[in-house]
């Protein structure tokens, strides 16, 4: 953070990088470009876009462990004929599957999207175009609410945030697992998917 914020938005795009494909930045990369946009309304396009490509970028490491040795992982885990079958699924929505996911805030799991997106050998690019519309989306919709309400909104929501914790926390877990069940079902649906020949042992 020290390094690589006075850089401007080149640093915004390295920690977004870092953020994505090593160790997440605290508090949350969310809040990070919030406090660059605070600064610079007139920027706020131009942040997100940084943010956004650092984030693609940075989401090509998970990605790419995923394709080294995930197939092996999961073979461990589930026999052939299963891993087939979610392969074929996650083929058929696989754009909507990381960008979905990718609008999401944290503590949502994205990197395991990401993961599974490189263990079924998603095209790269569209891997990157996935993750680079959600997080721009993500990014700017944050970036928007910034300018229109001030940053005091942040002090505001932290406030709110503690006073309703439990409730908070229990409409998230709602949220996310109803997230979860819709890119699953459209996903792992049997139905759109065309079966694939198991391999044998």
């Amino acid at each position: 953070m020290a390094v690589l914020k006075p850089l401007g938005f080149w640093g915004l795009g390295g920690l977004a990088f870092v953020d994505a494909g090593l160790f997440p930045i605290p508090p949350t990369m969310d809040l990070v470009l919030i406090g660059y946009v605070a600064t610079a309304h007139s920027r706020l396009v131009l942040y997100s876009f940084v943010a956004a490509l650092g984030s693609a970028l940075g989401s090509l490491i998970p990605y790419y462990v995923g394709r080294a040795g995930g197939e092996l992982f999961l073979l461990k885990r589930i026999n052939r004929q299963r891993y087939e079958k979610l392969r074929d699924g996650f083929a058929k929505q696989e754009f909507l599957a990381i960008a979905i996911p990718a609008m999401m805030p944290p503590p949502f799991p994205l990197k395991v999207f990401e993961f599974a997106a490189g263990v079924f050998e998603m095209k790269p690019l569209i891997f990157v175009t996935a993750i680079f519309g959600g997080k721009f989306i993500r990014f700017l919709i944050f970036a928007i609410i910034t300018v229109v309400y001030g940053p005091t909104i942040l002090h505001s929501f932290t406030h709110e945030l503690h006073r309703h914790f439990s409730l908070v926390l229990t409409l998230a877990g709602v949220a996310v697992l109803a997230v979860v069940a819709y890119v699953m079902r459209k996903v792992f649906d049997r139905r759109r998917g065309t079966s694939l020949p198991v391999e044998e042992d």
